[in-house]
């Protein structure tokens, strides 16, 4: 249809604007072909009166001549006024352009009938100008829409719409024409309209008694007749819809229009009359069904309602209140029978299958099997529990109803429950079958952890990880499936679950041939029943039980032949103490092997108990419980036997430690405690007895159980006491024995101890005397052990005194002093708390200053600190000549040679000076000994004087002088050897000059005259010459001379005043020459040209000067021309 067509306009302004579009997308529209023929039917045609305009998915418009299904959105509907072709004229006038929403387009299209067409078609001022019955036709083809645009739009809702004969308005047309002129006198005619209208309403009420009976007729389980799986829901819309509809049939029955229908068959005594009255009450009866069951199921619909909103965990809880509910339907409800409660159960039954399979999330139920295993075993576990929580409360409401049905009360459900639960039960055999494949593969997934010891379990488990490996695969491959498991009606899955069995199957078969090599392989139950626990998750397989039964069953052979063992191992060494532990009591030890040998026993039947759990049936587990009972038997009479014997033998030790003493003194004259070992195994017996109180205690072993406490505490006390006494004294020293003696008699130490010797274990108030005794030890012991520890301090200080070192050597080897002041001080500050701890213990004693006791302890005392000073003395003077000993070969003291006005000199001097210094070092070893105070108050002169009488100390000394005489000699024959240099400090260089100018050499002492030889340049070289060789050969001197191995003599300041002479004489010569040189070229005026003929009166000028430069003289610059 052209686009510019003026008869679009008024539909295109309307669906523009009321869909809001712009002009392109109508444009789209109306170009379309299939637009087209709608537009073309609907404009040129007279059939066709309506046209609607909706929004399609996807926001394209579509056109059409009927009314749009399951619209939502608004609707433009198009309506014309009469049947007519639209014009260009009358486009304005006929047509009727609304809005309405998707789902009242019927409404819209019913009232535009009924306020629109009709009446206008009604109207004999519309139709005046028509042809004779087209407005007739009109009205009635309109009216015929009309109802059918009802019973659709009722259908839609789901009410059923009655339409009312077309007749009745025609009877209004008859009455009129009663009036009307052309049909006064016209029986025929009156009688013929009669006949029609009689035949309207009777086709009308033979259509309304249709579509009441097929009402009536509709059942709730025509879903589940049609093999359709319906929801409770379905029940309860139905009966809702069911009650609603009757309602709205009987409103209509109830009109002024359907009562007209009914005055007219009852006037005319139509047959259908009595059947319109059957029609009122079949539809009041189907109003109170429906109003009951309604009533009753809406109960059941809010319990529902609320399981689907509650988590799935708290369904199955609650499955017996929801089967309450239904049969609290059955017991109240006078209309629900007993194939509607089937069919509710199903329904009920179908929508717990569907929260069951929305729970376990369908497809993605097999996709935990490698990982998330057990939560979805856990998952699955739920869902089948809840099912079968169902049929539980199923079965107590039946078991409730037949309880009631025999007191009179009500029916019972007497239908199979298997049409209840059919599809329940398959669902429940579904879910079943993956619960098994589930547990298979986290069966299976343990293989992961497995590991086999002992010989061959290397390559036993590599074979069992092979199996692991392969199980992988295969539950991949279920796993990875793109269907639903839980649909029991999914064929693929079962396909592939019956491959996985196969597979398993293999699998296990595998297993069985590793695990049979390991159970040969074991040789004690022990390491068999690890084997069963290890793989106890499969060996439950049937499978894999009935293949490994055999080993299984020599696994129980073994038990029977370890009780055995067990059983001669008891006859064997039941009488052999050795067997039994050394270090504890023997009946305890008899005990704790009989324990033993019980619960080795209770172990193997431990083993065998873990077999049975695999329902082995082999007919040995009587035999290995008697053998049990049997050693068990012999256990209890030994254990029993040996409880008397301990009994016995335990009283009588205790009877004989009761009656003997506490203490008294041993062979060697020590106190010592008495029956010490002999109390210690009592004791520890006892401790062992307090543990098993099913040894009976005699008499005097229960005295001394009741009083153990006490015993072992007078016990403890005493071991105590007299280690104390023994380490007072034993190791006494002379000094302080009779100290000690005293304190014994001051604290009455030995009357206590004597007392206390006569108390036996068993005395009364023994605690009370051992307390008072141990208390006056510990009070000795603690005075001793503190003097004694003053003693061993004050020997560590004397000991202190004989390892000082006063002299030591410095880093050259040489002797030093070292700090003596700060030596001094030590020695007098120790010497000071000698002193202290002398008093200190003196108080500790309690003894008077004046006791002879104490004297002798000082004198003690005393004669250690003279020994201490003595060795420190003695070390010192060892140190001096061990280190002036002639084989030392190292420096120990030193002095330096130096070249004087006088000749050479030591300093210090070898003979006074050396000698003081080491006097000096003696006096100054000898001072140290003088800084202590005297300890002894019988001895009055002080330390340094005992030891300066000392022979050996003299000795010492009289040997360092020795020594001190020998190197002033070896240091005599050196300077006898250095003075054949004496000449050069002792010749006046001067006079020595003037004869060598006079002579050409030096003169003699013999030579008193000589005769004149004026010196030549050669004799001035030979001068030079001698004096540079002297003055390598000085310098060639040892800087450092060793004598006698020990007195380090120190030649460079002699070796460098002696060099300074040396020059001295080389500058007389050279200085010499140089004059002369220098003299004779002040003679050479400036025009001299041969300077040779100007000295030709004294030495070569060249010559010197060239002599000069080899004795290494600088020559100033004037010299050169």
């Amino acid at each position: 249809m052209d686009v510019r067509d003026e008869r679009l306009d008024p539909v295109r302004s309307f669906t523009l604007k009321g869909f809001r579009l712009e002009q392109e997308t109508w444009r789209g529209v109306s170009s379309g072909d299939d637009s087209e023929m709608v537009f073309n039917s609907f404009f040129n045609t007279q059939d066709n009166t309506h046209l609607f305009i909706h929004h399609q998915d996807g926001g394209r418009l579509c056109v059409g001549l009927h009314f749009p299904q399951n619209v939502r959105t608004k609707v433009i509907c198009v309506s014309k006024t009469g049947r007519e072709v639209v014009t260009k004229k009358n486009v304005r006038k006929i047509l009727i352009i609304q809005e309405v929403q998707g789902e009242d387009a019927k409404t819209a299209m019913i009232a535009v009938s009924e306020e629109v067409t009709c009446p206008l078609l009604s109207n004999p001022g519309t139709s005046r100008s028509w042809a004779v019955g087209l407005a007739e036709e009109a009205l009635r083809s309109m009216e015929r829409q009309r109802n059918e645009a009802l019973v659709v739009k009722g259908q839609i809702e789901g009410r059923t719409f009655l339409a009312y004969p077309d007749a009745l308005r025609d009877e209004c047309l008859h009455d009129n024409a009663l009036h009307d002129d052309s049909f006064q006198g016209d029986t025929e005619g009156r009688r013929w309209l009669d006949m029609q209208l009689l035949h309207a309403c009777d086709s009308t009420i033979m259509e309304w008694m249709k579509l009441v009976s097929e009402v009536l007729q509709q059942d709730s389980s025509q879903l589940v007749l049609d093999g359709q799986e319906p929801l409770p829901s379905a029940e309860f819309n139905f009966w809702r819809s069911r009650l609603r509809n009757l309602h709205f049939i009987q409103q209509q029955l109830m009109s002024s229009r359907a009562q007209q229908v009914l005055s007219i068959a009852q006037s005319a005594e139509s047959v259908y009359f009595s059947s319109l009255k059957d029609l009122h009450t079949d539809i009041q009866k189907g109003l109170d069904e429906a109003e009951d069951v309604t009533r009753n199921l809406k109960p059941v619909q809010e319990k529902l309602d609320e399981l689907q909103q509650m988590e799935y965990q708290q369904v199955g809880d609650n499955m017996a209140a929801v089967m309450e509910e239904v049969r609290l339907v059955w017991i109240k409800s006078e209309f629900y029978c007993s194939t509607r409660v089937v069919v509710l159960l199903q329904e009920i039954c179908t929508l717990f299958i569907q929260m069951s399979r929305s729970f376990l999330h369908g497809e993605d139920l097999m996709r935990p099997v490698g990982s998330e295993l057990g939560q979805k075993m856990d998952d699955v576990t739920l869902v089948i529990w809840t099912l079968k929580s169902l049929k539980e409360a199923f079965r107590l409401c039946r078991t409730q109803l037949e309880d009631q049905r025999q007191d009179g009360d009500t029916l019972s459900w007497d239908f199979p429950s298997h049409l209840v639960f059919f599809r329940l039960d398959h669902f429940l055999l579904h879910l079943q079958g993956i619960q098994e494949v589930f547990s298979v593969s986290q069966q299976l997934h343990q293989l992961e952890w497995t590991v086999l010891s002992g010989v061959g379990g290397r390559t036993r488990t590599d074979m069992v990880q092979e199996v692991y490996q392969d199980f992988l695969c295969h539950v991949t491959v279920l796993s990875d499936l793109n269907c639903d498991p839980s649909d029991p009606d999914d064929q693929s899955f079962l396909k592939h679950r019956s491959q996985f069995w196969v597979q398993v199957s293999d699998l296990e078969t595998r297993l069985v041939s590793v695990l049979s090599r390991a159970f040969v392989d074991c040789c004690v139950s022990s390491s068999g029943e690890k084997l069963v626990k290890m793989f106890g998750f499969i060996l439950d397989r049937p499978l894999i039980h009935d293949q490994l039964r055999p080993h299984l069953v020599r696994l129980e052979e073994m038990v029977l032949e370890e009780l055995d063992q067990i059983e001669q191992l008891f006859f064997s060494q039941r009488e052999e103490s050795d067997t039994f532990c050394m270090f504890t009591p023997s009946h305890a030890a008899r005990l704790c092997w009989s324990q033993q040998l019980r619960r080795r026993a209770e172990t193997t039947l431990n083993h065998h108990r873990t077999l049975q759990q695999l329902d082995l049936d082999s007919g040995d587990s009587y035999l290995v419980l008697q053998r049990f009972y049997h050693i068990e038997d012999l256990l209890q009479d030994f254990e029993d036997r040996l409880r008397s014997d301990w009994s016995s033998q335990l009283d009588s030790d205790c009877g004989f430690i009761l009656e003997q003493p506490v203490i008294q003194n041993n062979q060697q004259g020590m106190l010592g405690v008495n029956c010490s070992h002999k109390l210690q195994v009592v004791l520890r017996e006892l401790r062992y007895v307090s543990r098993k109180t099913d040894v009976k205690l005699r008499p005097s072993a229960a005295r001394l159980f009741t009083f153990r406490d006490d015993i072992t505490r007078n016990y403890l006390s005493l071991s105590h006491m007299v280690s104390c006494y023994k380490q007072v004294v034993s190791g006494v020293l002379p000094a302080e024995l009779s100290l000690i003696q005293d304190q014994l008699q001051v604290l009455g130490l030995n009357q206590n101890l004597s007392e206390l010797q006569r108390y036996t274990w068993g005395s009364e108030g023994l605690q009370q005397q051992v307390e008072q005794s141990r208390d006056t030890v510990l009070l000795l012991h603690s005075r001793v052990s503190q003097a004694r520890a003053n003693m061993d301090s004050m020997t560590r200080i004397i000991q202190g005194w004989a390892e000082l070192h006063l002299l030591q050597r410095s880093g050259e080897s040489l002797l030093e002093l070292g700090d003596v002041e700060q030596s001094y001080k030590h020695i007098r500050e120790e010497g000071e708390e000698l002193l202290r701890l002398t008093q200190v213990n003196r108080s500790l004693y309690g003894v008077e200053d004046s006791s002879d006791s104490w004297n002798m302890y000082l004198d003690h005392l005393d004669d250690k600190v003279l020994d201490g000073l003595f060795q420190l003395v003695l070390r010192s003077l060892h140190f001096l000549l061990d280190h002036m000993d002639p084989r030392s070969c190292s420096a120990f003291l030193t002095v330096s040679l130096r070249l004087q006005e006088t000749g050479s000199v030591f300093e210090p001097s070898v003979g006074v000076g050396l000698s003081d210094l080491l006097q000096t070092v003696i006096s100054d070893i000898y001072t140290a000994a003088s800084l202590p105070l005297r300890i002894s108050g019988s001895r009055h002169s002080n330390y340094q004087v005992s030891l300066q009488q000392s022979l050996d100390l003299s000795a010492l000394e009289q040997e360092v002088k020795n020594r001190l005489q020998q190197v002033r000699e070896e240091a005599e024959l050196l300077l006898t050897r250095l003075d054949r240099y004496s000449y050069l400090w002792l010749s006046d260089r001067k006079r020595v000059m003037e004869e060598f100018l006079t002579y050409s050499r030096p003169l003699g002492p013999e030579e008193l005259e000589a005769g004149e030889t004026p010196p030549t340049l050669n004799d001035f070289l030979r001068e030079i010459n001698s004096l540079n060789t002297l003055r390598e050969e000085v310098t060639h001197l040892d800087d450092v001379v060793l004598l006698h191995s020990w007195l380090q003599v120190d030649l460079r300041a002699f070796k460098d005043s002696l060099l300074s002479v040396v020059h001295k004489w080389r500058h007389l010569y050279t200085d010499y020459l140089l004059d002369s040189v220098s003299d004779r070229l002040q003679q050479v005026t400036p025009q001299c040209d041969d300077v040779e003929s100007a000295s030709s009166s004294s030495f070569p000028l060249t010559e010197t000067i060239i002599l000069l430069e080899a004795a290494g003289v600088q020559l100033p610059d004037r010299f050169f021309f």
